[in-house]
């Protein structure tokens, strides 16, 4: 059905993962390309100066170790670690990459995500292809 699919995750919080992982391989054609994703959310300036940088480059480090176990449990899957506030990262990442579906773990949204808008929210209204949100 899809050629070019990418699965965001979020590594530091508990979300579905794994449904989102089976929803991706049932909805890719044979051959297609995947990719598992994490949008790093840099620290606030204030903040900055205060993290050692060998702190910083650690963790993303830890994170892309995390990303690899993830693709490797999918055929044909590569990693991206990108930096940017998570829907605006997964909507950019997929137009800039051609995908033509997103396959993204949500929660059961609670009033505050209604004020303010979750990232698989942000993501269905801007992303310039097909979404799944899997719960």
């Amino acid at each position: 059905m899809y050629k070019n699919i990418l699965i965001p995750v979020m590594l530091d919080q508990s979300r579905n993962t794994e449904a989102s992982l089976k929803a991706a391989q049932a909805l890719a054609d044979k051959g297609a390309a995947l990719t598992v994703m994490h949008a790093v959310v840099p620290p606030p300036v204030y903040v900055a100066d205060y993290i050692p940088m060998d702190y910083i480059e650690q963790q993303r480090g830890d994170m892309q170790t995390e990303l690899e176990k993830i693709a490797a449990t999918l055929p044909n899957c590569r990693t991206a670690l990108v930096d940017g506030s998570a829907g605006r990262a997964i909507a950019h990442y997929a137009e800039e990459h051609g995908c033509d579906c997103v396959v993204i773990a949500s929660h059961v949204p609670a009033m505050s995500d209604i004020l303010l808008g979750s990232t698989a929210n942000y993501v269905t209204r801007h992303a310039a292809c097909a979404v799944l949100v899997v719960r």
